[in-house]
């Protein structure tokens, strides 16, 4: 793109990579149109902000010169990050034979019969790490992890007793414990159903002896003592 008669420049927009406490930099390149050595000055309006090497020189006929400009490292970023910081850069035809050690600010004034040209270069931030796609067998609000939590807990809530005795039960281990909890189950319900039949024997019994004997017999005793050994074993158990 042709920016002016003395000099092309490349880009006509500074782009920095932003990322928070660090430098970036971007660079130009300067292109002499003319058969005529061409003196070129970089200025900012933010100066303290920016470094810019060479910020002066001299670019030979038909030849190119490529400018760097460094961001010093931000400590904050615009909400909205867009910056409002400009580069101005002025460009004269000078005597052949100037080198950059001849350059002088004088050079660049506007005086009578004298061109200066002048071209205004805008910044702008991108991103320094684009964020990752999200998955997309990932759902809105949710995690696999919190998944995984969720899941967890609820096992747990239904195998408390089992957990305590197995940290990490695999899934052989499982099939054997819930076995196992469905075999004591059943003979706790089988010892519960005789435990309540013979205290209702035991019942009858008592009410019978007392009516013929007004006392204990023999056959009470011996049925209290066989319950006593039965409820011991199962104790035990």
């Amino acid at each position: 793109m042709s920016t002016g008669d003395f000099l092309d420049i490349q880009p006509i927009e500074l782009k920095f990579p932003f990322e928070l406490k660090k430098q970036s930099s971007c660079s130009m390149r300067l292109t002499n149109k003319t058969d005529q050595y061409v003196a070129f000055k970089v200025k900012t309006t933010n100066p303290k902000k920016y470094c810019v090497r060479p910020n002066t020189g001299i670019v030979l006929p038909g030849s190119t010169c490529d400018v760097t400009v460094t961001m010093q490292a931000q400590k904050e970023a615009p909400s909205d990050m867009q910056c409002k910081d400009k580069f101005l850069l002025q460009s004269v035809m000078v005597e052949h034979g100037v080198t950059t050690k001849d350059i002088t600010p004088e050079m660049f004034n506007k005086e009578h019969g004298k061109v200066v040209e002048e071209f205004k270069l805008r910044v702008a931030y991108i991103p320094a790490n684009p964020p990752s796609p999200v998955p997309e067998e990932a759902e809105e609000g949710s995690s696999p992890r919190s998944s995984t939590v969720e899941n967890g807990v609820q096992n747990l809530s239904l195998f408390d007793s089992v957990s305590r005795s197995y940290e990490e039960p695999s899934k052989e281990k499982s099939s054997e414990v819930l076995a196992l909890i469905s075999k004591l189950t059943d003979e706790k319900t089988t010892t519960i159903q005789q435990n309540q039949k013979l205290r209702q024997e035991l019942e009858l019994l008592r009410k019978a002896s007392g009516k013929h004997h007004g006392g204990f017999s023999v056959t009470f005793l011996v049925l209290v003592g066989l319950l006593g050994v039965l409820i011991g074993y199962i104790i035990k158990k």
